[in-house]
């Protein structure tokens, strides 16, 4: 069967791309291997889906080229995928840090994107495995029509976008069917990593952290210039919370170009100067592990004393401590160096750093620069959004302007 348009992937960024495309009159043909469609919209926040937020820019973006998503984000903008949630009456409120979740579900996302397609005749081929792709022969009407063949069949297209998503929690499905497209038309792969995904700590870490097990900070984690203040969650396995996930990106796209991981930093006294404080405590009889407990969970402010600071940091007054171990121990509170042996993978990472190079697509159209009609949209791109319904907004922004040009 012959369509104008077939895409692959039938997530946020492929039904949006479908929908615009159908929009414009285009015949459209959806694929996925799953049975069900937008398994990740489903899953995510909860169930409620953190489908946008409030303040969205390129800066809330990684990249090997942080300018390539500005085009697409600035032409379909979160005011834009609101005014859709509202004009379906959906409900919808608004948590810290800009973040939109549905009240209800997360299904009302995925209904309304399946309406959209419907509306304007998008064909669904569902629990269809694609077998192979090719380009056919030189149709002087339709120079560059592909061929897909799947378990359901032959069909035929003069545009095919790949909407495939990245590596992220393969129990829901996630495969490098993408990568391998890609690859297979002479397009450049940046290396996939979990991202916004727990760290690993190494044993020789562990061991000593394990009666801090268990406790949540507040704090700010950073890796390289990056720092965020949420919670910090330290495991039996490493370091969590949302900080953590959001450094986590950051820490990983330090192995890129041959670089070299640096250890994540914790400040564990947010606005606080450390040495100030402890300094100001001197004159008086009080014990370091009790002086924390002010500022951090008790059990976490002795062991953590204990271990930094030895039996003396514990036993005697902040007073009669030296100088040189006050300012250690101070430099470490603002400073936690923490080095993690890695992540907990793509089973924990909530999204994909890297995927298909920014460098060989068109930041207006999401068309391969060297294979007209090829288009690659959504986290299949490299394209990674801070956690917060911004990896949702670069699905909905690049899934829509490639369904103005498909």
């Amino acid at each position: 069967m012959h369509f104008d348009v077939i895409i692959i992937g039938a997530g946020a960024a492929g039904m949006m791309c479908a929908a615009q495309a159908g929009a414009r009159g285009r015949r459209v043909l959806l694929i996925d291997h799953a049975a069900k469609i937008g398994e990740r919209i489903r899953i995510s926040g909860g169930g409620r889906c953190n489908f946008t937020n409030r303040t969205v820019s390129a800066d809330n973006y990684l990249s090997q080229n942080p300018h390539f998503c500005r085009s697409a984000l600035a032409r379909f903008t979160q005011w834009d995928f609101i005014a859709m949630i509202e004009r379906r009456r959906i409900p919808y409120h608004e948590r810290e840090h800009g973040q939109l979740f549905c009240d209800e579900s997360a299904q009302d996302i995925i209904d309304m994107l399946r309406d959209a397609c419907d509306d304007v005749g998008v064909k669904w081929a569902l629990d269809c495995a694609v077998k192979q792709i090719e380009k056919t022969g030189a149709d002087p009407a339709q120079p560059t029509a592909f061929a897909v063949n799947t378990e359901n069949g032959r069909f035929f297209a003069s545009s095919l976008v790949i909407a495939t998503g990245g590596l992220a929690i393969p129990k829901i499905g996630a495969t490098p069917f993408g990568y391998r497209l890609a690859e297979q038309f002479g397009l450049p792969v940046v290396p996939p990593k979990p991202a916004l995904v727990p760290l690993a700590l190494g044993p020789e870490l562990l061991e000593p952290l394990k009666p801090m097990a268990g406790n949540t900070l507040d704090a700010v984690a950073s890796a390289g210039d990056a720092s965020f203040r949420e919670n910090v969650l330290l495991t039996h396995r490493g370091l969590s919370g949302p900080a953590i996930l959001q450094v986590s990106s950051y820490w990983q796209m330090q192995a890129y170009d041959g670089g070299r991981q640096q250890p994540v930093a914790i400040d564990l006294l947010p606005g606080i100067e450390a040495a100030a404080w402890l300094n100001e405590h001197r004159q008086g009889r009080v014990h370091l592990p009790n002086l924390l407990a002010e500022r951090l969970p008790r059990r976490f402010a002795h062991e953590w004393c204990a271990l930094y600071g030895g039996e003396k940091a514990v036993s005697r007054p902040i007073g009669e401590l030296g100088r040189r171990d006050l300012e250690a121990i101070a430099s470490r509170l603002n400073a936690w160096p923490l080095m993690p042996s890695g992540t907990l993978g793509f089973a924990k990472a909530e999204v994909t750093l890297g995927g298909v190079s920014t460098d060989a697509l068109s930041s207006k159209t999401m068309e391969a620069k060297a294979v007209p009609g090829l288009y690659f949209i959504g986290e299949v791109v490299d394209v990674t959004g801070w956690l917060g319904g911004y990896n949702f907004q670069w699905a909905w922004s690049s899934g829509w302007v490639a369904g103005q040009f498909v």
